[in-house]
């Protein structure tokens, strides 16, 4: 009960103050450790394929097993000192892996550049939550990407956390999280981390498949909650769902690109390169820029439908 507890708060706190920036925050030193880590070991093994690809299991191993130790190691002292502090220092953790309102404040910062006319700021603010170059972005083109990493993280920033916080409470939710991060740091198909992020992006992928599909269909629940097009939503999500490299990603944004009417994905600029990719959704309507809150209403209503719903499950356990 005091692990439920901690998740409520938890998720309330996210709701309401975010990710402030001049508090500390651990993904930032999983960032560090994965960042100095990756120098360590690629000066220490061979730069061939099975040398890179140790290194990378390597990496994920230490900064995974260090994510879930730490937490796991204040919170069993805490418990030991008082159960009240093991709930305060909980949720303060749990609180600090979910990430809704940071998603929302970081994608409605690009949605007032764009209200505002002002591309270039609108550019930088995007490179700082999408993977792919933004630097010569249509409006549109800077819009549809807004849209398709709030409907991605969606399930990867909010929902998945939320599940493995439910199941396993802080300690686990940082061994998500630290995962999360690897993926996103070197989770990369390109030269440089295809062997060296292969089983980081693995071991994402099976993390990530289960609360994907969930996310998906929680988030048809939100379309029609929402007053959007659901029964496309749930079209477009059995025809394009896998359109997409990693078998998770498509999922959310499928459902979304379904309930908002629009294409998402399709062809993207990474590193210099183009990255030929499938579309998601149809053209029904142009996208438009008020499309980027109507994505993170359609975001936070999944939050909390998730939220009820895996409460719901733990207490029923508990109960049985």
């Amino acid at each position: 009960m005091n692990l439920l507890i901690a998740v409520i708060i938890g998720f309330i706190l996210d709701l309401i103050l975010g990710d402030p920036q001049w508090l500390p925050h651990p993904v930032r030193f999983m960032g560090w450790m994965i960042s100095k880590g990756e120098s360590f070991l690629r000066k220490l093994l061979p730069g061939t394929p099975k040398g890179e690809f140790l290194g990378g299991m390597v990496l994920t191993i230490l900064v995974t097993s260090v994510s879930l130790a730490v937490p796991f190691t204040v919170l069993y002292f805490a418990a030991r000192l008082s159960p009240v502090l093991e709930v305060v220092i909980s949720s303060i953790f749990c609180y600090q892996i979910l990430a809704t309102k940071c998603l929302k404040t970081e994608s409605m910062r690009v949605y007032y550049q764009l209200k505002n006319g002002d591309l270039p700021n609108a550019r930088k603010y995007l490179s700082w939550i999408v993977g792919r170059d933004t630097e010569n972005l249509t409006e549109d083109g800077i819009t549809k990407a807004a849209v398709e990493t709030v409907a991605e993280n969606t399930s990867d920033g909010v929902v998945a956390p939320l599940i493995f916080l439910v199941i396993g409470g802080a300690p686990l939710g940082f061994f998500y999280k630290a995962v999360n991060t690897l993926d996103s740091m070197i989770g990369y198909k390109n030269e440089k981390y295809l062997y060296f992020g292969r089983f980081a992006a693995m071991l994402d992928d099976v993390m990530n498949f289960i609360p994907a599909i969930f996310s998906a269909y929680a988030m048809i629940l939100a379309s029609f909650l929402n007053r959007l097009d659901f029964v496309n939503a749930f079209r477009i999500y059995k025809r394009d769902r896998r359109n997409h490299s990693s078998p998770n990603s498509a999922r959310t944004e499928a459902v979304c690109a379904g309930a908002l009417r629009v294409q998402l994905a399709g062809d993207a600029y990474y590193f210099g390169k183009l990255v030929k990719k499938p579309t998601i959704g149809d053209n029904i309507r142009n996208i438009e820029i008020d499309d980027i809150p109507r994505a993170n209403r359609l975001m936070y209503t999944t939050a909390v439908i998730s939220a009820v719903v895996l409460s719901l499950l733990r207490l029923i356990i508990l109960i049985v």
